[in-house]
C-alpha cells in the first residue's frame, strides 16, 4: 500500500465523520439512542470486514469512508447520553473519563498498525484487528447501553400504560408530532447546521476545537517525519512515540478528578439551587490553551536529528495534556449550554472538527518538507496563540450570549446576579 493511499485511507475515514453527525444526532432525537447506535455500529463492524476483504484501492477508498461515516455515531451520540444518565454534577466525571477514547485511539493505532507492519504480514490484519475490537465493543453496546433519551423513554412509558389499562389517553408528547416526512427529513439533516450558524458560542467553539482536532490528525503525517526519517526509527518503534499523547490525556483527566471537578461541586453548592452558569466549565481552558500552544514550538524547534528524542517525545505529552483538557472544557460547556439538543450541537461540532481532521494530513507532508518541522510546527503554535483568548472572552461576555439565544435553556444567571448584588451593596 503506497503512501498515498495510506495518508487518503485516514482523510477518509474522518471525513466519513462529516456525514455521520448530520444523521445519527437527530435520528437520536426522533428515535432514541439505543437503536441508532446498535445499528450504525454493527454496519461499521461490517464495513471493516469489507476492508480486509477488499480486492482494489476503490473499493479500500469507498468502504473506508463509509466506516467513517457509520464510526462517527459513537462520538456523536456518547456525549448526548453521558447528558441524559448523569447530571451537571456528576457529569464532568463522566465526560472526562469518554474524553480518553478518543485521544487513545490514535495514539494506540499508529502502534498496533507500526509493529504489524514490522512483523511482515499483509496489511489486511489491520483490518482484521479492527473488525474484532469492534466486535467485541458491539457485543458490550449490546449488554450495557440501555435507551437514555427521556421523550423516547416517555413513549415507552405510554404505550404501557395504554396496554395496561386500556385507556388511550395516555400519550407522550413524542406521539403528538405531527410533522411530515418531509418536515421530519429536513429536522434531521438541517437541523444541526441551523443550531450552529444561528449560535455564536456554538461556532467560535466549533472553530477552535476544529483546529486543535485537525493538529491532532496532522501528527500522523508529522510524526514520521521526525522519528522515521529524522531519528531512524522503524514503524514499529515510530508508532510507539504517539503514546505519550494518550498519557498526558490520561494525566489531564486525572487532573480534572482531582482539581478541577471538585472545584465545580463548591461552585454549584454556591449557586444552588440555580445552575452553575456554562462558562465556568471553560477556567480549565484557560491554562490549556497556551500549553497547547507551546507544545507546538516545542515540539517544532527540539525535533533537530542531533537533539535527543526524548525532547519531541514530551512535547507529544503536553500535547496530549492540554489537548484533552481543551476538549474537557469546551465539550462540557456546549452540552451544559445547550442541554437536550446537546446531540444536534455535537453533531454540528463533530462535522467541522471532522471536515480539519480529513483536511490537515493531506497537506501536512508538503507544509512539513517545505517549511521543514521547525517552522511548520511554528506555524500551529502561532495560529493556537492567537486563539488563545477565546475561552477568555466566553467567560467574559457568554452570559450576554446565552441571553440573546435562541436555544440554550440555561439562561439564568446566579454567579452575575450574585456579582451585581456584590457591586449594589458595596
Amino acid at each position: 500500500m503506497s503512501t498515498e493511499v495510506a495518508t487518503l485511507m485516514i482523510s477518509l475515514f474522518v471525513a466519513g465523520y462529516c456525514v455521520g453527525p448530520i444523521i445519527w444526532g437527530p435520528l437520536s432525537e426522533e428515535f432514541g439512542r439505543r437503536p441508532v447506535f446498535i445499528v450504525a455500529f454493527i454496519v461499521y463492524v461490517c464495513f471493516q470486514i469489507g476492508m480486509a476483504l477488499a480486492k482494489n484501492t476503490a473499493s479500500l477508498l469507498v468502504f473506508r469512508f463509509i466506516g467513517g461515516t457509520f464510526a462517527a455515531c459513537p462520538l456523536t451520540n456518547s456525549g448526548a447520553i453521558i447528558s441524559d444518565i448523569w447530571d451537571a454534577r456528576t457529569r464532568g466525571k463522566a465526560l472526562a473519563i469518554f474524553t480518553v477514547a478518543p485521544f487513545a485511539g490514535p495514539a494506540l493505532g499508529p502502534t498496533v498498525a507500526g509493529f504489524i507492519s514490522v512483523a511482515g504480514v499483509s496489511w489486511r490484519w489491520l483490518f482484521w484487528v479492527l473488525t474484532i475490537f469492534a466486535g467485541v465493543c458491539w457485543i458490550l453496546i449490546l449488554v450495557a447501553i440501555p435507551e437514555t433519551y427521556r421523550p423516547v423513554l416517555l413513549v415507552k412509558k405510554a404505550k404501557k400504560m395504554r396496554k395496561e389499562t386500556g385507556d388511550d389517553r395516555y400519550y407522550a408528547p413524542m406521539e403528538r408530532n405531527t410533522k411530515t416526512l418531509a418536515q421530519q427529513v429536513e429536522h434531521v439533516l438541517a437541523r444541526p447546521f441551523k443550531i450552529l450558524f444561528q449560535e455564536p458560542m456554538l461556532m467560535a467553539s466549533t472553530l477552535y476545537l476544529s483546529f486543535v482536532y485537525g493538529c491532532l490528525y496532522l501528527l500522523f503525517e508529522a510524526y514520521p517525519i521526525v522519528f522515521t526519517v529524522g531519528h531512524g526509527f522503524n514503524a514499529g518503534i515510530s508508532g510507539l512515540m504517539f503514546l505519550p499523547i494518550m498519557f498526558g490525556g490520561v494525566t489531564a483527566v486525572i487532573g480534572y478528578l482531582l482539581i478541577w471537578n471538585p472545584r465545580y461541586e463548591k461552585e454549584m453548592a454556591r449557586c444552588a439551587p440555580e445552575p452553575v452558569p456554562p462558562e465556568y466549565r471553560l477556567h480549565m481552558a484557560i491554562y490549556a490553551s497556551p500549553l497547547f500552544a507551546v507544545s507546538f514550538f516545542w515540539f517544532g524547534w527540539t525535533s533537530f536529528p542531533s537533539i535527543s528524542y526524548w525532547a519531541p517525545l514530551m512535547a507529544g505529552y503536553v500535547m496530549g495534556f492540554s489537548i484533552s483538557w481543551i476538549f474537557l472544557s469546551f465539550f462540557n460547556y456546549i452540552i451544559d449550554t445547550y442541554l437536550m439538543i446537546a446531540a444536534s450541537a455535537l453533531a454540528a461540532n463533530t462535522v467541522c472538527r471532522s471536515l480539519f481532521g480529513a483536511a490537515f494530513p493531506l497537506f501536512a507532508t508538503q507544509m512539513y518538507d517545505a517549511l521543514g518541522a521547525r517552522w511548520a510546527s511554528s506555524l500551529l503554535g502561532f495560529i493556537a496563540l492567537a486563539m488563545v483568548p477565546l475561552p477568555l472572552l466566553f467567560i467574559k461576555y457568554g452570559h450576554i450570549l446565552r441571553m440573546k439565544s435562541k436555544y440554550a435553556p440555561t439562561k439564568i444567571l446566579p454567579a452575575m446576579r450574585s456579582k451585581e448584588s456584590d457591586k449594589t451593596a458595596a
